[in-house]
């Protein structure tokens, strides 16, 4: 089996489209280089780091993020293991951040969620009298550091 993988194996394998694969090129997320007929080639250990940008924008984490955790990886090397586990360390408080916040917004859904719009003088439905302004702008219900889930 050939060590070299073009641009329509690369997209079957990873499930990216043609054009992904040229963005996250673009991005430096990934690598290739050219035959001598000028058509771009891959090495295998792009399937891993494509896994971990599948990965880590499924989770919700920036793809600016994704490429600077990338970075600390060797180009040419096949993300291991290890890796895997310093890239989620990384982004494991955000994602339980991240979690308490759609908790939140899932069971708030149905009522009002302290938008903070500033606008609103009275809030008839959860912030009377716009008392929710006093604690600064933004979702103030939803983002609230007083419950114990919270994490910034």
């Amino acid at each position: 089996m050939s060590r070299e993988l073009t641009v329509g194996q690369v997209a079957e394998r990873s499930g990216f489209a043609v054009s992904a694969l040229h963005f996250y090129e673009r991005k430096g997320l990934i690598r290739s280089h050219r035959t001598s007929g000028n058509q771009r080639r891959y090495d295998r250990d792009v399937l891993r780091r494509l896994a971990i940008v599948r990965m880590g924008t499924e989770l919700g984490v920036p793809l600016s993020e994704v490429a600077e955790a990338l970075s600390h990886v060797p180009v040419g090397h096949t993300p291991s293991a290890d890796d895997w586990r310093r890239m989620s360390e990384h982004w494991h408080d955000k994602l339980n951040r991240r979690i308490v916040l759609m908790t939140r917004m899932r069971d708030e859904l149905n009522g009002c969620i302290g938008c903070g719009c500033l606008s609103t003088v009275s809030c008839p439905l959860m912030n009377l009298n716009d008392q929710l302004a006093e604690e600064g702008s933004g979702p103030r219900r939803l983002m609230r550091e007083g419950s114990e889930t919270y994490k910034s």
